[in-house]
């Protein structure tokens, strides 16, 4: 794996400021309708790297059920809310500045939006 920069063994390119919320970039995730995802930094190589991006939920998104992956990930919710749980069945209201961080292989959500939702997200294989 090349990196340009020293990013240790993580793909990452060396970038200064610009503006990450601009609309061009984004890009609709798979299987998930409503939630578009913007990378910032970084990939992902054969169950190895990091991934540094934006995800936009739009108002009332319902993601289809529980994630689970094979990678670490860390969230930061920087606007809008986001709900663990179905509409009507929620079991908690996520607000801005709420912060998580998950190893690989635990299982997380349901989630959904009714004012939209907009995170930054640290994805990475662990090291070694």
């Amino acid at each position: 794996m090349t990196n340009t920069g020293d990013f240790g063994s993580f793909p990452k390119q060396h970038r200064e400021f610009f503006n990450a919320l601009e609309e061009d970039g984004w890009e609709a995730v798979e299987g998930f309708e409503g939630i578009e995802t913007k990378v910032l930094s970084g990939r992902f190589e054969n169950a190895s790297g990091a991934v540094t991006r934006i995800t936009r939920w739009a108002e009332g998104t319902v993601s289809p059920g529980l994630s689970v992956h094979d990678w670490c990930e860390e969230v930061f919710i920087f606007s809008g809310t986001l709900s663990i749980g179905t509409p009507g069945n929620e079991t908690q209201t996520l607000q801005p500045g709420t912060y998580a961080v998950r190893p690989p292989h635990v299982s997380h959500g349901p989630f959904f939006t009714t004012d939209g939702c907009v995170m930054l997200e640290f994805l990475y294989y662990p090291p070694g």
